[in-house]
Formats: C-alpha cells, sequence, structure tokens
C-alpha cells in the first residue's frame, strides 16, 4: 500500500470503466494510485493486474491523496449526480489542495461541471472530461473530451493524449491500439481541448443524443427489411456486412452485422436477436440532449424522437395488449413485391440521408451553445476526435471534419456541398422508404422525422404565419409582417373582420 507520492496520476471507482481506464493509463507507463469504496475490490484488482507503470493499491482517500506527486491529478469515475460532490468533499477531508485537478470523467450533466468548477475554484481545480467507448474504449482507447482550465489541460494532456484511441492522420481510418498486448504508438490522438468549465461534458451529451438516433435509425432499417421484404435475422446481418464497406462504415453498422448473425445460447437453432426482449433502456443523456434543445429552440427533433422510441418499446404489455385492437394495415411478409435489391439499396439511402439529419442537429447545438455558454468550439476537431476510440466512430465523421476544414462558419451541416450533393442523391429512395413504411404501417420515426427536419429546413415558408396568427387571436401575442422589417411587431383586434384596428408594438408578446 501507498505512503509516499510515487503515482502520477489517481483513479477513483474501480467498476468496469475505472478499472480499465486505470489499466490503459499504466500500460502507457504512467504509475496509478487507484482507491475503491470497497477495498477488497480494490485488493483483488492490485492482485491480479500488473502493468507496466504499476497499480498502487489505497485503502483510504488520505492514502491516496499522500500517494499521488504534486500537482496532484485525481480521476473520479462514480455515478453522474450527488455521488460526485460527496467524492469532492471527501478528498477535500483527506488534503487535497488548491492546485490538485480533480478530473470528473464520468456522464455528468455539463451543468454541474460548470457549478462544480465556481464552486471549488478556491479548493481545488475541478476538470470534466467525457469518455467514450465502454469498457473496451477505456480499456484499449476511447474518444476523450476534456473540458476546464486550460492550465489543468496542460498538465493532463500527456495522459489523455497517451490513453486515447489513435487515427491515421491522413484517412482517419482508426488504429489498432494493440498488437500482441503492447499499446501502438504513433497515429492521431481522438482527444482535444473542447473548451472552458462544462464545454467536455456537453461535447459528450451531444455524442451520446447522436448514438440515440444513430443506433434507432439502424433498427429501423433493421425493420424495414424484416417486415417489408420478410428477411430474417442473418441475412440482414450479411446486408449490414456488406454496408460497413461503403460510406456507412461504422462500429455501431459493424456490431449489428454481428449481433444480427449470432447463434441464441439457448435456442442454437436460432438467432439471438430474435430471442432479446423489445425494449430498451437508457440512462439520460439523450434526454438531456432533448431538453437541452427545447430550451435553446433548436429543432434536434430526431434526437427527440430516438429518445421517444425507447420510451414506446418500454411500454410492452401495453403494446401488446395494443395489438389485438388497433388495427393498420394489413402486414404481409414480405409486403414488397418489387426488386429486392432496389429497396435495400433504397433503406441503405434513406438511412444514410437521415443520418446527415442527425449530425446536423447534433453541430447545430453545439453552436448554439457556444453563444448561450460563451465557449468557441471547433467543430472540425470534434468530429475528428470521434472518428475514434467512441460509440458513433464512423467513417462518415471524416466527411464532416473536412466540411468544418472548408468551412468554419457551417451554418449547417446539409449545406456543406459534399452532404448537401449525397442527399440530393439519395433523397428520391429516402422518401419512397419513408412512403413504403407509413402505407404498411411499419414503425419509423427516427426516418419520418428526419425527412421532416430536412423538409422543413428547407422551406422559405412554414405554416407558422397561421399559427402565429392564433396567438394573437386567442393571446394578443403579436405577429411580425412579411411587409415590415424584423422586430416589429403587430397586433389586430381580433375578431373585427370589417374594419380591423392594427396596433404597433415595440417588444414581442412572449407567452404560449
Amino acid at each position: 500500500m501507498a505512503n509516499q507520492a510515487v503515482a502520477d496520476v489517481g483513479l477513483i471507482g474501480l467498476a468496469v470503466m475505472g478499472e480499465n481506464l486505470a489499466l490503459n493509463m499504466a500500460d502507457h507507463g504512467f504509475k496509478v494510485a487507484v482507491y475503491n469504496r470497497t477495498t477488497e475490490i480494490m485488493r483483488k484488482f492490485i492482485a491480479r493486474e500488473n502493468p507496466p507503470g504499476g497499480l498502487v493499491g489505497c485503502e483510504t482517500l488520505k492514502e491516496l491523496v499522500a500517494a499521488i506527486k504534486k500537482p496532484r491529478k485525481i480521476i473520479i469515475l462514480v455515478k453522474a449526480g450527488g455521488a460526485v460532490d460527496k467524492v469532492v468533499q471527501q478528498l477535500f477531508e483527506a488534503g487535497v489542495e488548491a492546485d490538485d485537478i480533480v478530473v470528473d470523467c464520468g456522464n455528468s450533466l455539463w451543468t454541474d461541471t460548470i457549478r462544480r468548477e465556481k464552486e471549488y475554484a478556491s479548493r481545488c481545480k475541478f476538470f470534466g472530461s467525457g469518455v467514450s467507448g465502454g469498457e473496451l474504449g477505456a480499456r484499449f482507447g476511447p474518444s476523450m473530451m476534456p473540458g476546464g482550465d486550460p492550465d489543468s489541460w496542460r498538465h493532463l494532456n500527456p495522459i489523455w493524449e497517451a490513453v486515447a484511441a489513435k487515427v491515421d492522420a491522413k484517412t482517419g481510418k482508426p488504429l489498432e491500439s494493440y498488437v500482441a498486448g503492447k499499446p501502438v504508438i504513433g497515429g492521431v490522438p481522438c482527444t482535444t481541448y473542447i473548451g472552458p468549465n462544462g464545454a467536455g461534458h456537453y461535447v459528450k451529451m451531444i455524442h451520446n443524443g447522436i448514438e440515440y438516433i444513430d443506433m434507432q435509425l439502424i433498427g429501423e432499417a433493421y425493420s424495414l427489411m424484416s417486415n417489408l421484404l420478410g428477411m430474417k435475422a442473418p441475412e440482414i446481418g450479411k446486408v449490414f456486412e456488406q454496408w460497413n464497406s461503403g460510406d456507412l462504415d461504422s462500429y455501431l453498422i459493424q456490431i449489428t452485422a454481428d449481433i444480427l448473425q449470432q447463434r441464441d445460447p439457448v435456442h442454437p437453432e436460432g438467432y439471438l436477436v430474435d430471442y432479446v426482449l423489445d425494449t430498451a433502456g437508457q440512462k439520460g443523456t439523450g434526454k438531456w440532449t432533448s431538453t437541452n434543445a427545447l430550451d435553446m429552440g433548436i429543432p434536434a427533433n430526431s434526437i427527440a424522437e430516438a429518445v421517444f422510441a425507447r420510451c414506446m418499446s418500454a411500454l410492452k404489455e401495453e403494446r401488446v395488449e395494443a395489438s389485438k385492437h388497433l388495427k393498420g394495415p394489413p402486414l404481409l411478409s414480405p409486403s414488397y413485391t418489387g426488386n429486392r435489391e432496389e429497396l435495400i439499396n433504397a433503406i441503405r439511402d434513406a438511412l444514410y440521408c437521415s443520418k446527415i439529419c442527425a449530425y446536423a442537429q447534433g453541430f447545430q447545438l453545439m453552436r448554439e451553445a457556444q453563444k448561450e455558454y460563451k465557449w468557441v468550439l471547433n467543430f472540425a476537431e470534434i468530429a475528428a476526435i470521434w472518428r475514434g476510440g467512441c460509440i458513433i466512430r464512423a467513417r462518415f465523421l471524416q466527411k464532416i471534419t473536412d466540411a468544418y476544414t472548408r468551412n468554419k462558419s457551417l451554418v449547417n451541416l446539409m449545406l456543406d456541398p459534399y452532404f448537401n450533393g449525397q442527399i440530393q442523391q439519395g433523397q428520391a429512395n429516402w422518401r419512397k422508404i419513408v412512403s413504403l413504411a407509413a402505407a404498411n404501417g411499419v414503425a419509423a420515426p427516427a426516418f419520418m422525422s428526419a425527412l421532416a427536419y430536412y423538409d422543413g429546413y428547407r422551406s422559405a415558408r412554414l405554416p407558422a404565419n397561421l399559427l402565429q396568427g392564433q396567438r394573437d387571436y386567442f393571446g394578443a401575442h403579436t405577429y411580425e409582417r412579411t411587409d415590415a422589417p424584423r422586430g416589429k411587431f403587430f397586433h389586430l383586434d381580433w375578431p373585427e373582420q370589417t374594419r380591423p384596428q392594427i396596433t404597433i408594438i415595440p417588444g414581442s408578446g412572449g407567452g404560449h
């Protein structure tokens, strides 16, 4: 056990992510002091592993603090929320000092990170960092999204760059992190300084929101092949395998192909996916993204729809009962009698076009957030660090990096020439798939909402003129006119239709 300052970094919380991140750091030559609330877990971990940098087991937080070289760098990997504040308070009692850097690497709400940095400023340098990649990412190279004091980042940077996933500098393709059990040196690390206070955790939240819609879109593509063409799981898996060699190349497409071809361990003649109950869980980051979109007035409807789809899936018993009473069009399998390969290609195009819209919504949210929180976000770099290590890593992200490299002020991803061209090329098939889904009664909310987002965004005029007339009629909320400058508001004394009395109002009406 530790009795002097020998460790380069400390880590609190030895659940799956904590253990694997500690091993990743130690494999890169950093000596890691580790602590867990349940001491026996720490002891077993220390006894089991012997990485190159070495692990220092600590039975108390006071011992952990004493074991780390100054300025201390202490990573917290505990459940988001009150547990983080509790651990920080315990660290103060254990001897953490004002120059020590306390890093929250959990999925914390970004506003909590902003609050904690201010609240703890006189007692430590609090720092937030998103970490994506799950268990394997933490072990062999995650995507890391650090946000906080730039001076703290100077101390953390060597560790983050060492342990993050790496991609090829020219192609952007992920590199294998380990060969024969040894970390690979070289490549571009999937981490970069995001911005001050809660910027890192905010960008991680957006990553997770995009992850929700990415997964939902893939699920809908699977459902359409199953329902419209009567394809079985392994056959659909082969299609995803083929798609993974093209523009849709991504971690999520790759694992979808694997999942669909996995035999069931209980019924070896069948496939696992057919025995998995159709109720999806969630941990809250998709909901946070959707709530934030509503708060900031950004139309991230597809991301929200992916969250609602999980909520709908949770109503399993209600859906089973409703299926006996609520009738749609007859759904035959296969219900589509046209050219099979053409339909599969159309589903692929619909998936790609919808994916463009989903990412456009995520980046539009980040664009608005930087105004709200006075950050300066580099969208090209954010897309670049998502190319490896994280759950949404994909070939597609190189195109986003290219788009924002060409135009740092790009208002919406769909306006980039490449992505605009892809939508023009695929939108006929996209519309065909949405129409077929609706006509055949196959739920495809993510495809449909993405198309609605595209059609809404490209519309020079929407029916909100009538909506605003309604608001002025029942609530005197005022309206702007097409023949007057923006910012000039009017009110009509309804329902005087024959001789309307128009009042010019200097401010907006608000409400409802």
